[in-house]
């Protein structure tokens, strides 16, 4: 599942030839992803202008020149192709993604400048919607998240107030949308490291020092993978040229055995499986 940096390199691939432009034409190839199409798709789409492409937790917003927002999510496995008249280049080449197939090729956006964005999703997971953009935050996929882990709005103290009292380690709550918007596995596998906070420790105990590093780890922790293209990217290349690679740079992620990166630490990375998905740690300095 693309996380968040993944779906901002997303976004920041797109924003070039999609923000401030005109759709002359949308191709609806098939009557629905992860759900159905909204009735009306194309024509809400076809002539409207994207005067901002945005980014809200996993989904890609395009607020439209009509009052309202197409709304898109990646899935597992949807990404995006833009057909130029240079080249083809993929915002978002992920790393277990197949090679796209035009049987998979389920949404074309055709822009009045003559780019060729088409959406790919071989496992039909991802989806698209349009919403007003006025209420956008009351709609269900967005009432009641929480606050974005790079904005001013997540800091120690409101973690402070959703981790008091609870038993559940800050791995499992910190994946729950609620709490920060936005955050998967692989990236809180990698903050808990850096802090050095133990992701099984209930989460009411921790102090709000060590909650306040944990927040400006976050923040470090996913600007670095922004910065690089993402975490679970193969071979992506940006409008430039530059490959990024932060998966090469995980600290814990996928390192079982390995030593910890932590300075003055002589563990080894081990793996628990902690509510379905995989927990990298270290044993001995994640306390």
């Amino acid at each position: 599942m693309p996380e968040l940096p993944e779906v901002e390199t997303v976004r920041r691939g797109l924003q070039p030839v999609l923000e401030g432009q005109r759709l002359a034409a949308v191709e609806q190839r098939r009557p629905d992803l992860r759900f159905p199409f909204p009735e009306g798709f194309v024509q809400s789409l076809a002539g409207a202008v994207i005067q901002r492409l945005d980014r809200r937790a996993k989904y890609l917003l395009a607020h439209l020149d009509r009052g309202e927002t197409l709304v898109m999510h990646l899935g597992m496995s949807g990404r995006f192709e833009i057909a130029l008249a240079q080249g083809a280049p993929r915002p978002g080449d992920f790393h277990y993604a197949a090679a796209p197939s035009e049987r998979h090729a389920h949404v074309v956006f055709t822009t009045e400048a003559g780019a060729r964005v088409t959406y790919y999703d071989p496992r039909r997971f991802g989806f698209m919607g349009i919403a007003p953009t006025a209420t956008l935050a009351l709609h269900p996929w967005f009432a009641g998240m929480g606050p974005e882990p790079l904005s001013d709005a997540f800091d120690a103290e409101r973690l402070k107030t959703a981790f008091a009292g609870r038993v559940q380690g800050p791995k499992t709550l910190l994946l729950d949308q609620r709490i920060v918007a936005g955050l998967g596995n692989i990236y809180v596998c990698e903050a808990l490291n850096r802090a050095r906070i133990s992701p099984f420790k209930p989460a009411g105990r921790i102090s709000k020092p060590r909650l306040a590093r944990l927040v400006a780890v976050i923040r470090e922790v996913l600007i670095e993978a922004i910065a690089a293209g993402g975490s679970t990217l193969r071979d992506f290349a940006h409008a430039d040229g530059a490959l990024g690679y932060f998966q090469h740079r995980f600290r814990v992620y996928d390192r079982v055995g390995e030593p910890c990166a932590n300075d003055a630490c002589r563990g080894v990375i081990a793996r628990e499986v902690q509510g379905g998905r995989s927990t990298f740690y270290c044993p001995v300095c994640q306390t």
